[in-house]
């Protein structure tokens, strides 16, 4: 296991730096000079070069990256050049949490509804209740997270009013019930089409699992049918599901920009959503480089929770 870390390890190495080049670069692909699209036409001589020499952009390409990745790496990200100026660690620091609850709530409903769901229906095969879980899974998926959103939106926040419109309370402003009372119905949003999504793969697998003859084997010993799901079925059966988690993380953290505009939550979304009508390059730079570092390690610890789960996985790491 040591040896497959220290692989996946330097693996994700060129990885992050692939990643922070053509973030970096994102400020140079800009149509014309970055610092006019900051400042507008109105800026004066010396806010021109100030706001250049804040971004770096007097600097020769290869002298401003290192510099720029070499703050990065101490956490220092730069200050947003639009007012009101601040770190931009801060800013995400601050925003941050807020995505991270939703995709963590997103994924903690979508593993409780989907996985017992899959056990049941995948010993049921072609039952009732199995194509009525089927079909259920296939509308839900055909269903855009953003209509979703707006229809969750219409029955629980206005028709029944049982959860806020919108809105984002802190739990060290309100305590963390009226916390998940307000993040409920956007975590709900994102968990939709992970959950329809979950539920139909692992049923898949366990389904297979379940006609290998060391289950066979388990039957005809005598265990009950619930330890043989859960103890010989449920594992082998969870690879797919791994990595379907490991990517869906990903994919929740940029669904949440989406969510974010709809329940007006104040997240990472928004401060590069903010930072790119302004023209913010510095924030949206940052946001961006957050986000793909996120993704890339959440890859990382799938990959080691497969040599976990499958010491085939370790011994070819090696």
């Amino acid at each position: 296991m040591v040896r497959l870390v220290a692989s996946r390890l330097l693996r994700l190495i060129p990885v992050l730096v692939i990643v922070s080049i053509g973030t970096f670069l994102m400020v140079d692909l800009v149509p014309g000079d970055p610092a006019e699209q900051v400042l507008g036409p109105n800026s004066t001589r010396d806010e021109y070069l100030r706001v250049r020499e804040s971004m770096g952009l007097d600097e020769p390409m290869v002298e401003r990256y290192l510099d720029w990745v070499g703050g990065a790496l101490q956490g220092d990200l730069g200050r947003n050049l639009v007012p009101p100026v601040e770190d931009v660690s801060t800013r995400l620091v601050r925003a941050f949490p807020v995505n991270i609850e939703l995709a963590v709530l997103a994924l903690v409903m979508a593993l409780a509804v989907s996985v017992p769901l899959a056990m049941w229906t995948a010993q049921k095969p072609d039952s009732r209740i199995d194509r009525i879980a089927t079909s259920g899974t296939f509308a839900v998926i055909a269903v855009p997270p953003f209509l979703a959103s707006i229809v969750l939106v219409l029955v629980f926040a206005i028709y029944f009013p049982v959860f806020p419109l919108g809105q984002w309370v802190r739990p060290s402003d309100g305590g963390w019930a009226s916390n998940l009372h307000h993040a409920f119905l956007p975590a709900l949003t994102l968990a939709l089409p992970e959950m329809a999504t979950f539920t139909r793969v692992l049923r898949s697998d366990m389904i297979t699992t379940l006609q290998e003859d060391y289950i066979q084997a388990a039957r005809g010993k005598g265990l009950p049918q619930r330890l043989i799901v859960l103890r010989h079925a449920l594992r082998p059966s969870s690879f797919s599901l791994i990595t379907l988690v490991g990517v869906s993380i990903g994919r929740l953290m940029g669904g949440t920009i989406v969510i974010e505009q709809v329940f007006s939550l104040p997240g990472v979304g928004r401060v590069v959503v903010d930072g790119a009508r302004q023209s913010d390059f510095t924030v949206v730079q940052s946001g961006v480089l957050a986000i793909a570092v996120v993704y890339v390690v959440v890859g990382f610890v799938v990959d080691i929770a497969y040599g976990y789960l499958d010491p085939r996985v370790s011994h070819a790491g090696r």
